[in-house]
């Protein structure tokens, strides 16, 4: 495609929908040039100029647009990403791409069969919690990390619109899990070796809204990816999003979506005196107890320049051939099988082995 603005076509205009055509607002080198959905009551705001459209086929044989984002509910990506590769249309694709590895191996055999662009919109890898975290595990400066946590806490304990049936691809993991694993393994970027997983229905009946996950990495890292929709507290100060990485020189913790937190050090390390025992009012322990003035020293987090716009920056780079797609078909291929392997691990509740 020759350097030009891309017409885009959003096909499914609910709230990602909506959401898709402000962020192209924002860029000299986007339009929404058409807009789509069966439920006419989603037909509101309509970005000046576009095309409105009741069914797919309509939009997606328009010669006013350049690419299709695809933003309908998760179970007929397959069925819109093979309509619009078969007219020849590139693609930006809501995630999870696919239900299944199987169903997504056949989304690509269609996008190669026709030869047109194809990624997936994970954004959340422009996420400044991320990549303030990932910065300080590419940075080294913890030493030997064999820890990296990530936690997504909420307290309302529902779900909405369609995410709430199975039969559409909703619950937890499909929607916030497939980002948080692909944040995980794209920064940690070793092969996984085994999954252990935890997936519950704690509020909800139908789909899960709960998962711990423990994921061994190659290189030695453990990480642990945790999400709940129902976890309460009564703390003043609740948070919402937390990182934790921990090495043999430091720790780093940030809480919040744009984080507050430290780099932790510490000046020298418990003594061990052989053949002496310091007793204390909760016993022959000091390792637990508070440290003495001076041990515990803290660095501010390093600044990042992210903002998830940059997807978009990259996608049209991409259809302009300028740059490839950050976000590649087999690292999308690869947190689905992974996702199998949480499902697989949660049902027989074993350690389960992956090979990438």
């Amino acid at each position: 495609m020759e350097k030009k603005t891309v017409r885009f076509g959003i096909i499914g205009y609910g709230f990602m929908g909506h959401i898709h055509a402000r962020s192209l607002k924002k860029l000299d080198y986007a339009e929404v040039a058409a807009v789509c959905d069966n439920n006419e009551k989603q037909l509101y705001d309509i970005p000046e100029g576009a095309k409105v459209y009741t069914q797919m086929e309509d939009l997606i044989a328009d010669p006013g647009v350049d690419a299709v984002i695809v933003s309908v509910p998760n179970n007929i990506h397959l069925e819109t990403v093979s309509k619009a590769a078969k007219a020849g249309k590139d693609i930006l694709c809501e995630k999870p791409a696919a239900l299944s590895v199987r169903e997504f191996d056949q989304m690509m055999e269609v996008v190669k069969a026709y030869g047109v662009k194809f990624t997936v919109h994970q954004q959340r890898r422009w996420d400044s919690d991320f990549r303030t975290a990932k910065k300080v595990y590419d940075d080294g400066g913890l030493g030997d990390v064999y820890t990296v946590q990530t936690k997504l806490y909420g307290f309302n304990g529902n779900m909405h619109d369609w995410h709430i049936y199975p039969e559409f691809g909703g619950g937890m993991l499909y929607d916030w899990g497939v980002h948080l694993l692909d944040q995980m393994v794209w920064m940690v970027n070793s092969p996984i070796v085994s999954v252990f997983a935890d997936v519950r229905n704690v509020i909800n009946k139908e789909v899960d809204d709960y998962f711990k996950i423990i994921l061994h990495f190659e290189n030695g890292v453990t990480g642990e990816v945790e999400l709940g929709t129902y976890f309460l507290s009564d703390k003043e100060t609740w948070f919402e999003r937390h990182w934790f990485i921990g090495g043999n020189r430091g720790s780093m913790y940030a809480d919040g979506f744009h984080p507050k937190g430290k780099i932790v050090r510490t000046t020298r390390l418990l003594t061990n005196v052989p053949g002496e025992i310091t007793m204390t009012a909760g016993g022959p322990t000091r390792s637990f107890g508070p440290p003495e003035p001076g041990v515990i020293t803290l660095e501010e987090l390093p600044e990042v320049n992210t903002e998830q716009i940059m997807y978009f920056d990259n996608f049209i780079k991409g259809l302009w051939g300028e740059e490839e797609f950050i976000v590649k078909p087999e690292e999308v291929r690869r947190i689905l099988a992974l996702m199998e392997k949480v499902r697989e691990s949660a049902r027989t509740k074993q350690s389960v082995s992956f090979k990438d």
